[in-house]
C-alpha cells in the first residue's frame, strides 16, 4: 500500500517543504520501489494539481514542492551499496554526505557538489560540479547505467546498450523523462583528499584578482579543483581540494594560489573526501531562500573578470560563486550527453535571498561575457535560460527523445524542454 502522507498527519510538517522553499501540497508519497514509485506515478495522475518530483536534498530551484498537488517524495529510496569493484548503486533519496560516508571504507569517491546536504537523485540527473571535478569529471560522467520510471509507468534499465537516448538524456536533463529510483556509478579510487582554504584581501581589486585565479586554475594540476567565493567586501574565500593523499604535492599545486593576492588567513589539510563537502544534516524546511543566476565562462580573461567585478560592485548583498570545471569535464565530447558545456573552464553563480531587481539588471550586463547555463544553479526560468542550457542541437535532440518518452509533458515542473 503507497504510504501517503495528507495535511493532518505528524509527519506532514517534515515532509512538505524543501531547504529553500515552502509548500503546502495536498499530498505527499513516498514510495518505497521503483515499482510503488510507479504506482505512486500513477495514482498522483488521477488528482488534481500539480506534480512534483523530490529526490533527498535542498531543491534550490522550489520546484520540488508545491501548493496543492503531489510530490512524490524519494527519500526511502536511500540506499548506498557497492555491486562490484569501482561499481556503487546509489538510491535518489541519498545525500551525498550518506554516498561519502559508505564509500569512505573502501577508499571510493563520487565528484559530487560542494554541499553533502544536496540530494542524490537531482544533481545526478543535471551534472555535479564538485570539488574533484576537474580529475574526474561531472557526477554524470561517472554514471553508467540508471533505473526509470517513464511517463507510461514503466520501469526501465538505461545504459550505453539499452535504450542509449533515455541514457543520453537522463545525463544532464533527467528530470524531464522520468523518475530516477536507482543510479549506477563508476566511482575514482581517492583514498583521502588535501583541502586548502585561503582568505584574501583584494588590494588591487577583484578583476586583477580574478583574471589571475583563472590563469592559476588553468595551469593547475588536474588534481586541484578551486572553486572562489566573492564577497563584496574587497574579500574572497578560495577553497581548493587536491584529489589525492600526497601533501607534498599537494601544497606545490596549492602555493601558486597563495601568492595571487595578501592572504587574511589560510590552511591546508588532508581529509577524508565526506569532511572536504560543507554537511549540516538539518531538516529541510524552507529555511533558507534561494534567487540564484548563473552562466559558464570560457576563461576569466580581462574583459570578462572586470565584468564580474562591476557585477559586485552593482549586486550589493549578493554572493558570487566561481567553480572550476575544465580538466576531465572537457574531456568528455559535447554531444557525448545532454550536458554539453564541455570546452568552459569555469562555472559562475550568484546567491541572494529574494528575487531582485538590482541583481537582474546587473546580471543582464554580465552575461554578454557567459556561455551557457547550468541547471541547478537557475531559478529563473525562461526560454532564453532553456536556450542557453541546452545548444541548438542538443535541445533538438532532447526535444525528439522528449516526444516519445513524454508526449503528454507530464514532467513539466523543471525546466521542461518542450
Amino acid at each position: 500500500m503507497l504510504d501517503v502522507i495528507r495535511p493532518g498527519d505528524p509527519r506532514y510538517g517534515r515532509v512538505r517543504h524543501v531547504y529553500t522553499g515552502t509548500g503546502s501540497p495536498a499530498a505527499v508519497v513516498r514510495p518505497r520501489s521503483a515499482a510503488e514509485t510507479a504506482e505512486a506515478l500513477a495514482w498522483a495522475r488521477a488528482q488534481d494539481g500539480a506534480l512534483s518530483i523530490r529526490s533527498g536534498g535542498h531543491g534550490i530551484s522550489s520546484r520540488a514542492t508545491n501548493d496543492g498537488g503531489t510530490v512524490i517524495d524519494l527519500a526511502e529510496l536511500h540506499a548506498v551499496e557497492r555491486i562490484e569493484g569501482d561499481l556503487v548503486r546509489v538510491g535518489p533519496g541519498a545525500r551525498w554526505s550518506d554516498v561519502a560516508r559508505t564509500l569512505r571504507p573502501w577508499g571510493l569517491v563520487i565528484s559530487s557538489g560542494d554541499s553533502g546536504d544536496v540530494g542524490v537523485g537531482g544533481l545526478g540527473t543535471t551534472g555535479g560540479i564538485g570539488l574533484l571535478g576537474r580529475a574526474h569529471g561531472l557526477t554524470i560522467d561517472r554514471l553508467t547505467a540508471a533505473e526509470i520510471v517513464t511517463a507510461d509507468g514503466q520501469v526501465r534499465t538505461v545504459d550505453a546498450e539499452h535504450e542509449p537516448d533515455l541514457f543520453w538524456a537522463v545525463r544532464g536533463a533527467g528530470a524531464n523523462v522520468g523518475i530516477a529510483t536507482s543510479l549506477v556509478f563508476r566511482a575514482a579510487r581517492v583514498p583521502s583528499v588535501v583541502q586548502a582554504m585561503f582568505q584574501y584581501h583584494l588590494a588591487d581589486g577583484a578583476a586583477s584578482f580574478l583574471e589571475a585565479w583563472g590563469a592559476a586554475v588553468e595551469a593547475a594540476p588536474r588534481e586541484v579543483t578551486a572553486f572562489a567565493y566573492l564577497m563584496g567586501t574587497g574579500q574572497a574565500l578560495g577553497a581548493l581540494v587536491y584529489a589525492g593523499a600526497d601533501t607534498t604535492a599537494a601544497e606545490r599545486a596549492f602555493a601558486p594560489f597563495a601568492a595571487l593576492a595578501p592572504l587574511l588567513g589560510g590552511r591546508t589539510a588532508p581529509m577524508p573526501y565526506g569532511d572536504a563537502i560543507l554537511t549540516t544534516g538539518g531538516p529541510h524546511y524552507g529555511q533558507q531562500t534561494a534567487y540564484m543566476r548563473n552562466g559558464f565562462a570560457v576563461h576569466l580573461d580581462r574583459p570578462t573578470s572586470t565584468a564580474l567585478e562591476s557585477f559586485a560592485q552593482n549586486a550589493f548583498g549578493s554572493m558570487l560563486q566561481i567553480r572550476a570545471t575544465g580538466g576531465a569535464v572537457n574531456d568528455v565530447p559535447a554531444d557525448a550527453t545532454a550536458f554539453a558545456h564541455r570546452h568552459q573552464h569555469f562555472n559562475v553563480a550568484v546567491a541572494t535571498g529574494l528575487p531582485s531587481a538590482v541583481v537582474d539588471t546587473a546580471w543582464e550586463r554580465l552575461r554578454p561575457f557567459l556561455d551557457g547555463l547550468y541547471l541547478s544553479f537557475e531559478t529563473a526560468f525562461s526560454h532564453q535560460r532553456l536556450t542557453d542550457a541546452f545548444p541548438p542541437e542538443t535541445l533538438a535532440r532532447l526535444r525528439e527523445i522528449k516526444r516519445k518518452a513524454d508526449p503528454e509533458n507530464l514532467f513539466d515542473q523543471n525546466f521542461p524542454v518542450t
